[in-house]
């Protein structure tokens, strides 16, 4: 197809915008979600080509139903889902977490998540040509903790299982889904790494960052391949990040 349409979501900052800057200047078409109209518009504005503005809100059905609505009529089908958007809270103790803090972060990273992949799923289904691409981001939390981490590291790893879920399901349908799991990427919600973070010992260290433009050009490099190739799990990190190795 000449045209390709793409939705990424969380697309108002960070590796959303990053993603979403990279797959316009690969020519597509991007569709882009999250709960500020004001930062997609800022995003749209430094991407080049066609873009749509579809706020939403990840963790309500009715809104991601809506999202997803808008997208049918404006593109007529969706060729790649980005499922970017999540939040954390501040490290906590596990002893310290309240409900609120549990919930507010498994409301968007899992539950969000979920929403985005199952009303993108059931469209790639039923699209004729059939078939699209799912790349959900994880994190190098879905393989290895930081101290106080419980909700995100759980939601994480709860994203690789669906990852691999999704990915037997989809094959019926010409569905590749895979997942970028991505480490210190310098993004609002990464500064605090190079001012200094939890180690596995409870040290406080500061930690190298990466670029968040290479991140986003990794997932247009996933997004790049047939539907017959699937890149099931990409791991992109700051080269000297302590993640490889005893903590």
């Amino acid at each position: 197809m000449a045209q390709k349409y793409a939705l990424v979501t969380g697309a108002g900052s960070g590796v959303g915008r990053a993603a979403s800057i990279a797959l316009a200047a690969d020519g597509w078409t991007v569709a882009l979600l999250g709960r500020r109209r004001d930062a997609l518009e800022e995003t749209a504005g430094l991407c080049k080509g066609k873009t749509l503005v579809v706020p939403a809100d990840v963790t309500d059905a009715a809104q991601i139903d809506a999202a997803f609505a808008t997208i049918e009529k404006e593109f007529g089908r969706l060729d790649l889902l980005f499922n970017n958007a999540g939040n954390n809270v501040p490290g906590t103790p596990f002893e310290e977490l309240t409900a609120e803090q549990w919930f507010k972060v498994v409301n968007v990273n899992l539950n969000g998540v979920f929403l985005c992949a199952h009303a993108a799923f059931r469209m790639m289904a039923k699209q004729q040509p059939q078939g699209g691409r799912i790349i959900n981001n994880g994190s190098i939390s879905a393989h290895a903790p930081r101290p106080g981490s419980a909700p995100y590291t759980s939601t994480k790893h709860a994203v690789t299982g669906l990852t691999k879920s999704m990915n037997l399901d989809g094959r019926r349908f010409d569905i590749a889904v895979g997942q970028i799991d991505i480490g210190n990427a310098a993004t609002p919600m990464a500064e605090r790494m190079a001012r200094g973070v939890p180690q596995a010992d409870w040290s406080i260290k500061a930690e190298p960052l990466m670029d968040v433009d290479h991140v986003g050009q990794a997932v247009a490099q996933m997004a790049a391949w047939p539907l017959a190739t699937n890149v099931l799990t990409m791991t992109i990190m700051a080269t000297k990040m302590p993640f490889v190795g005893r903590g």
